[in-house]
């Protein structure tokens, strides 16, 4: 059986989709087993793998489904709406080998230098200044008012990035992410990249963006672009996702909810629950394979994506369990070399985001019942239209926050990585408490 023969594709960016993607899961496996032929887009074939242990297999063996699309991408028309998503870039995300090392221990180092203590303070300032600014309304919308604002916030403070080029970034990812005017979308997204590269090499701060360019595996300007392409559109839309999916969770779930007005908030259990239920983003993790691969009767074609179905693997039911709570093993950070190098942060943003948010409203409730939830159509991401609430009214606690500026220039100095072919950096000026951990924390909490 090929998946050429398949004429009836499960369409996966229409709103039947996005209303059931469980159900239509279910029925794939029924019908197919482990791998299943969909559409992300009209004409945009793909494998779709709804097994868990068929996901590690594909995840974790980059020399039969490696990373590079660059031949299916050649057999795509150029104005193809999921190319900015899944066309070709120097990025961790496309690359396997000594070139995915080199862009991944960039990132890894760099992140790792930023205390979770001061990240998480900083976090919560940020939910205050954006929970006061419809405190005194007693209702909102809580993704577009709340999910989505605060971990843009946060990643332009990580990346010191200047309001400008943060609203480029914005547009042009929410352009890519509905498929509307994609193209344009995408050029717009990768130039704001681009610019925010050259402004950090040109005036680096204290930030993760001056880190990477100081570290000694040396990206170039246009490789550098696309790592902050890459970290913004994985970092920011997938934790509003989770911010919002694990809030629907807490206020719609029993198992949950009755725990709010009781004082004891399972934050990080309904965050468990929803990377195994709910994830964030629902089908990514597109290998393209260098020849046609058969399993259990199935045939990928070469050259065409092949992409992991986090929400059906991780509710495989030959893996199922009873208690996720406190279990880590699903893969909605995706597995082998390119697991998520930023997931800490992402869990991190968001129970900080949800803490803040049930202190400061206990009575917090959903202002509709969940069946008239809607969600947003697309072939990759699983994400609520809206989350509109009611709550108490409450007071302000601080004034509505400036734009953040760009952090104050400062050397950075990062341990070489453990490769020894890794380029040298050049020497930076000794300078009192010059020590990257040192300035990160006092820009983190000044």
């Amino acid at each position: 059986m090929t998946a050429e023969t398949h004429q009836e594709r499960v369409r996966m960016y229409d709103a039947q989709f996005a209303a059931d993607p469980g159900g239509v899961y279910e029925a794939l496996r029924a019908r197919y087993g482990n791998y299943a032929p969909a559409e992300l887009a009209p004409g945009v074939p793909v494998t779709l793998v709804l097994g868990y242990d068929a996901a590690l297999e594909v995840l974790r063996d980059p020399g039969t489904f490696p990373k590079d699309p660059r031949r299916w991408q050649a057999t795509m028309a150029p104005d193809c709406p999921v190319l900015p998503v899944m066309g070709y870039r120097p990025s961790v995300l496309y690359t396997d080998g000594a070139e995915h090392a080199r862009f991944r221990v960039t990132i890894t180092e760099s992140f790792g230098q930023v205390p979770s203590s001061a990240m998480r303070e900083y976090i919560e300032q940020s939910a205050d200044a954006i929970i006061d600014g419809f405190a005194a309304d007693g209702e909102a919308d809580l993704c577009a008012q709340y999910g989505v604002r605060l971990p843009l916030l946060v990643f332009n403070r990580l990346f010191g990035c200047p309001p400008d080029i943060a609203d480029r970034l914005v547009r042009g990812l929410s352009m890519v992410a509905e498929l509307v005017n994609a193209e344009a979308g995408g050029a717009m997204f990768v130039q704001a990249a681009l610019d925010l590269a050259k402004l950090k090499r040109a005036r680096p701060g204290a930030d993760i963006v001056s880190a990477m360019l100081a570290h000694p595996a040396g990206l170039t300007d246009e490789e550098m672009g696309n790592q902050i392409g890459m970290l913004v559109a994985t970092g920011t839309d997938a934790v509003a996702n989770l911010i919002a999916n694990a809030l629907h969770l807490l206020l719609s779930d029993d198992r949950f909810g009755g725990d709010l007005s009781g004082g004891s908030l399972p934050i990080e259990d309904a965050l468990d629950e929803v990377l195994w239920t709910d994830p964030p983003v629902a089908n990514f993790g597109f290998t393209y394979p260098v020849r046609d691969v058969e399993r259990e009767g199935y045939v990928m074609p070469a050259d065409q994506p092949v992409g992991i179905a986090y929400r059906a693997v991780n509710t495989d039911p030959s893996k199922q369990t009873d208690e996720r709570i406190g279990n880590r093993a699903h893969l909605a950070f995706s597995a082998g070399p390119h697991t998520c190098p930023a997931k800490n942060p992402a869990r991190i943003i968001a129970s900080a985001a949800i803490e803040k948010l049930l202190d400061r409203l206990p009575d917090l409730d959903l202002a509709v019942s969940p069946d008239e939830l809607q969600w947003r159509p697309g072939p990759f991401h699983r994400s609520l239209a809206a989350l509109p609430v009611r709550f108490t009214p409450v007071p302000v606690l601080t004034p509505t926050p400036e734009p953040l500026p760009v952090g104050p220039r400062f050397p950075v100095r990062v341990p070489a990585p453990s490769a020894p072919s890794a380029p040298s950096a050049p020497a930076v000026e000794d300078r009192e408490d010059s020590s990257v951990l040192g300035r990160l924390t006092a820009w983190w909490k000044g």
